[in-house]
C-alpha cells in the first residue's frame, strides 16, 4: 500500500479485513511541499482506517514529533499523529523512531568523492541512532502485543556524537583522519539540491539538522527514554555500511 498513499480506495480495499495494519509515510525527494505530502498522506490512511474498519494501528512517526514546527519534516509528522488520533474507537500506537542507521548511506558519495563527512550542526553534536530492523523487531511486537488506548513508543538502537560516527566510519573505511565539517544552512541547501533533492525538501532537512544541533528533538525522548535495541552501530558499520561503501 505504500506505493498508493494517495489512493484512498486502494488502502481501503488493501486495509479490509485486517484487524491491525501498520501505516508509514513514504520519504520524498522531488516535494515541493514536503509537510503538505505528510499531511496529506495522514488523513488518507485515517480516511483508508475508517472505511476498512480497522480497529488497531501500529504508525511510524518520528522521534521528535512531540514538537509542532521547527524540525523540519517531522513537524509533518507531528500533524500525521493528531490527524490518526482523532479517528474513534481506533486503538493506536505510534512509534517514534531515532534516526536510521541507513541515513548514512547516502554520505557515501560525500566521503569518495569529498573526502569529509558533515552536516549544518557542529562535531559534539548528539545523535540518536537506530537500526531500521529494530524498529521493524518493536513493530512486530506491538503488531502481535494487544495494547489500548492511543500512546507512543520510541526505539532507539545507539547514541553517538557527530565526530564519534565520524571516526567509526572513518576506522572502518581505512581513513581514520575523516573529518566532520559543519555545514553553513546555505551550503547544506545547495548540496542537498545537487544531489537531486527539491528546495522544500533541502530546506525541511536543513531544518531538522537545525534541531538536531538545538536537541530539541531529544526533550521528549529523554523523558521516556527506552532500552536500547541490540543492533550498535559500529556493528553496522563494519557490515552493512562498509559492504555498500565497497560495492
Amino acid at each position: 500500500a505504500i506505493g498508493s498513499v494517495e489512493d484512498v480506495d486502494f488502502l481501503t480495499g488493501a486495509f479490509k479485513g485486517s484487524d491491525v495494519v501498520y501505516t508509514m509515510v513514504p520519504q520524498q525527494h522531488d516535494s515541493d511541499d514536503y509537510k503538505g505530502f505528510i499531511r496529506k498522506t495522514a488523513q488518507n490512511l485515517a480516511d483508508a482506517i475508517a472505511a476498512a474498519g480497522v480497529t488497531h494501528v501500529v504508525n511510524l512517526s518520528s522521534v521528535g514529533a512531540h514538537l509542532p514546527a521547527g524540525t523540519g519534516p517531522i513537524a509533518g509528522m507531528h500533524d500525521a499523529e493528531g490527524i490518526l488520533n482523532k479517528l474513534n474507537g481506533v486503538t493506536i500506537k505510534h512509534l517514534r523512531p531515532a534516526s536510521f542507521y541507513y541515513n548514512f548511506f547516502s554520505n557515501i558519495g560525500m566521503i569518495k568523492h569529498g573526502g569529509i563527512l558533515g552536516g549544518n550542526y557542529p562535531a559534539d553534536t548528539r545523535l540518536v541512532l537506530v537500526h531500521p530492523k529494530d524498529i521493524a523487531d518493536a513493530a512486530f511486537e506491538e503488531i502481535t502485543t494487544p495494547f489500548t488506548g492511543k500512546s507512543i513508543r520510541y526505539v532507539a538502537s545507539d547514541e553517538k556524537t557527530a565526530a564519534q560516527v565520524t571516526a567509526i566510519i572513518g576506522a572502518a573505511i581505512g581513513k581514520p583522519e575523516l573529518p566532520w565539517i559543519e555545514f553553513t544552512d546555505e551550503q547544506s541547501i545547495g548540496g542537498m539540491q545537487q544531489a537531486g533533492l527539491s528546495e522544500d525538501v533541502a530546506k525541511n532537512l536543513t531544518e531538522m539538522g537545525n534541531a538536531t544541533k538545538a536537541g530539541i528533538l531529544f526533550a521528549d525522548y529523554d523523558k521516556y527514554k527506552p532500552a536500547f535495541s541490540k543492533r550498535k552501530f559500529e556493528e553496522f558499520v563494519k557490515g552493512e555500511f562498509l559492504a555498500k561503501y565497497n560495492a
